[in-house]
């Protein structure tokens, strides 16, 4: 009688196992970390900490968005939120692994506004002598074609006519993406205009692709040994990669991965007017027309030279696929850096960045300096 209820207890027991095993198995993993704090992490990469309140920025509030961010489902997709306001990081928090902190990650398009600002510095150095001029000036294989007459600005606009497709599964993305064509340039030179120079915008990778084959050319190094002289070492952007396409062309329209923390160096030097530590490493003129509007969109937003620019506010930004974002405004001094899921596309991708922004800008008083 007892070895037979022993038997059924180490039964019932084996049952009881199975189903609590089986049912944590059929459990959701929650798709985000609970919000524990803001507080940033010192590094020793360069940025000062301050307190949201010593900077300009409700605390208190500051901590109603993290935790909005972290507890809303609709926007699982978000990595990382980071705030800072004048040069200073006030603002830290990372939604799904606390190693997106220093793990590399693709910031897609933001590397056309990456290309940006490395366009100034070949203009200002000599390699490129005017946004005017027609990319047959420095690209032969355009002498004597349909795409002789596109510019510089044409390229740096998105106006250059070239069909060149970025999101179908099948375009020109993909292509490159997968290292398909044994000549990047040449294959995106060999691709149909879809209009002439200058009459329409249309947005892609392969405008800057080209740029950044002009500045390698120009230069003699790919454009990713010329920026870590000419850009990454002098603000410190030291963690990152940037893929260079089979035939040596550094990847213009995307390619750089990086961290959220090293990102905003690219949006504090344009913030701060070209200046880093008291040196000025690319042109304010140049920045001040880079992030003006040149191409007017739609009634809410606008396009510069490969930077965007909303028409409601003094805010400019960065840009890439999935939801990247980098938010800058120049009269208040704030920069919100955002990132999300690398892969996501259309309605998967995260869709609260504004919204984000807006919560955050809210809070910030405007005259605080």
């Amino acid at each position: 009688m007892e070895n037979s209820i022993m038997k059924n207890l180490k039964i019932l027991l084996v049952i009881t196992v199975c189903s609590l095993v089986f049912n944590a198995c059929l459990k959701e993993d929650p798709l985000k970390i609970p919000f524990q704090t803001y507080t940033p992490l010192e590094m020793s990469d360069g940025w000062e900490i301050a307190k949201p309140d010593d900077v300009g920025i409700d605390g208190e509030a500051l901590k109603e968005v993290y935790k909005w961010v972290h507890e809303n489902k609709e926007i699982w997709q978000i990595r990382s939120l980071l705030v800072f306001k004048n040069n200073k990081l006030v603002a830290e928090s990372y939604m799904r692994d606390p190693n997106d902190r220093t793990n590399l990650t693709n910031i897609w398009s933001c590397t056309k506004q990456v290309v940006g600002v490395l366009t100034g510095i070949a203009i200002e150095n000599n390699y490129i002598d005017a946004v005017s001029d027609p990319i047959s000036k420095y690209l032969p294989q355009a002498l004597n074609t349909d795409k002789s007459q596109i510019t510089i600005e044409n390229l740096l606009t998105m106006q250059s006519g070239i069909n060149y497709s970025t999101w179908e599964v099948f375009g020109q993305s993909a292509a490159l993406l997968q290292q398909k064509p044994a000549n990047s340039l040449d294959y995106i030179l060999g691709l149909d205009m879809r209009s002439e120079p200058g009459t329409e915008f249309w947005y892609n990778c392969g405008n800057p692709h080209i740029m950044s084959a002009i500045i390698q050319k120009q230069t003699g190094r790919t454009l990713r040994d010329w920026a870590k002289e000419v850009l990454f070492d002098k603000i410190g952007f030291n963690r990152y990669e940037w893929i260079t396409y089979k035939d040596g062309v550094t990847m213009g329209g995307f390619g750089i991965r990086t961290t959220p923390r090293e990102l905003a160096k690219i949006g504090q030097l344009v913030l701060n007017g070209g200046q880093w530590n008291g040196e000025q490493i690319v042109s304010r003129d140049w920045l001040s027309e880079m992030t003006s509007a040149k191409v007017l969109i739609d009634d809410y937003c606008s396009f510069g030279y490969f930077w965007w620019i909303p028409n409601y506010s003094s805010m400019v930004y960065m840009a890439g696929s999935g939801g990247q974002y980098v938010f800058i405004d120049k009269f208040t001094k704030l920069m919100v850096v955002i990132t999300s899921e690398q892969n996501t596309l259309g309605n998967f991708e995260m869709s609260e960045g504004f919204a984000i922004y807006d919560k955050i800008n809210y809070i910030t008083d405007w005259w605080w300096w």
